[in-house]
C-alpha cells in the first residue's frame, strides 16, 4: 500500500504542480503583451490551467501525508519542513498568483506602467513559488537524517 500511495503522490506532483509551475511562469510575459480585458487569449488559457490544476494539486499533500503516515515519518524534520514549504507555496498561489493573474486579465482601467509593474511582481512571486517547490522536491529526495543513504 505504501508503494501505491507514494507512486500516486509522485504522479500527482508531476501532473498537477508541474503544469501550474510552467503556466504561471509563462503568464506574466504573455499577459503584458495583450490588452487588458482579453482573457480568452493565451494568457487566459494559462490562467485557466493554473486555476484548474490548483484543484487537482490538493491531491499532492493529501497523498503525501497518507504516504508519510504509512511510512511512520510524520514527525521527521524533513517532512515537517516540506509541509511548511508546501503551505507557503499554496498561500502564494491562492493569495497572490491567481488573483494577480485575474487582475492582469481583467483590469481595463490600468495604464501600461501599472500593468507592467504588476506583471513584474507576479513574475517574482511565481519564481518564489517555483523555488519553494524545488526545495520541497529536494527534501523529498534527500530526506536529511534518513537511513536510505541518499
Amino acid at each position: 500500500m505504501t508503494k501505491l500511495l507514494l507512486s500516486l503522490h509522485v504522479l500527482a506532483a508531476i501532473l498537477a504542480v508541474g503544469p501550474v509551475a510552467v503556466a504561471a511562469s509563462m503568464f506574466p510575459r504573455l499577459a503584458r503583451a495583450v490588452p487588458a480585458g482579453s482573457g480568452d487569449g493565451t494568457a487566459g488559457i494559462l490562467h485557466r490551467i493554473c486555476r484548474g490544476y490548483t484543484y487537482v494539486g490538493v491531491a499532492v499533500p493529501v497523498l503525501g501525508i497518507a504516504t508519510a503516515a504509512r511510512m511512520g515519518v510524520l514527525t521527521d524534520a524533513w517532512l515537517l519542513a516540506s509541509i511548511v514549504l508546501t503551505t507557503a507555496a499554496a498561500v502564494l498561489l491562492l493569495a497572490l498568483i491567481l488573483p494577480g493573474q485575474e487582475k492582469l486579465l481583467d483590469d481595463t482601467d490600468a495604464d501600461d506602467t501599472s500593468r507592467s509593474a504588476l506583471a513584474k511582481r507576479l513574475a517574482m512571486t511565481t519564481g518564489i513559488f517555483n523555488l519553494l517547490w524545488a526545495a520541497v522536491t529536494v527534501l523529498m529526495i534527500v530526506r536529511p537524517g534518513s537511513t536510505t543513504g541518499a
